[in-house]
């Protein structure tokens, strides 16, 4: 019996995933959780085989619930999965501990292929994210100063290029206003941004939105 632990925010989206992982995995349990604290409780009250997490979940991240996952349960292999391209995420997430990486708009067997090779204790990497850990192998000076910025500063840049406000930042990551700005400012620095436009311009350009 293979324990998977489901978290996404939407109710219909992990119906979806246990269809698809019933059809093509024989003998599976699941626990549901639609926020990081649900998915923390059941990680606390039962054992798990696997985790599949959203990362976009309101509150909490994904991000942040797989490194309290990786604190907590150092050998429960986790898959991310996510409506953001592999540009964005994929490395960020693999470096934070993550066992896979997957896009939504996957093939179902893609989903199944991704869970089998998990739990055998191996890692999934798709075809698009070998190109890229290959290319940072082979040129790290070249990865892209983005790199730099911590996973909060990293959410936080994504956001305002997709044209988010201060607002709306804080209220989708649970954080204040004045926060967000703080952050904001530091990706500022780092960056060398001089306003929202060249923040944009960046983003466009290293395919991050």
């Amino acid at each position: 019996m293979i324990r998977v632990l489901l978290a996404d925010d939407h109710t219909i989206v992990r119906k979806g995933l246990r269809q698809i992982l019933e059809d093509g995995i024989h003998s599976l349990s699941f626990g549901e959780a639609g926020n990081a604290n649900e998915a923390l409780s059941l990680l606390h009250s039962s054992e798990w085989d696997i985790a599949i997490l959203d990362l976009s979940m309101p509150g909490r991240s994904g991000l942040d619930l797989l490194k309290d996952i990786k604190s907590l349960a150092p050998k429960l292999p986790v898959l991310i999965l996510s409506m953001h391209p592999e540009e964005q995420y994929a490395l960020r997430v693999m470096k934070a501990g993550a066992n896979g990486y997957l896009t939504k708009d996957s093939a179902p067997e893609e989903l199944v292929k991704a869970v089998t090779i998990i739990v055998k204790g191996r890692k999934y990497i798709s075809p698009k994210l070998s190109e890229q850990l290959l290319d940072v192998i082979s040129k790290p000076k070249n990865s892209g100063e983005h790199t730099s910025l911590s996973d909060r500063e990293f959410e936080v840049m994504t956001a305002i290029a997709s044209g988010k406000t201060v607002s709306q930042i804080a209220d989708m990551l649970s954080l204040s206003v004045k926060t967000v700005s703080t952050y904001r400012a530091r990706i500022f620095e780092k960056m060398n941004f001089s306003n929202n436009a060249e923040l944009t311009r960046y983003a466009i350009q290293n395919k991050l939105v």
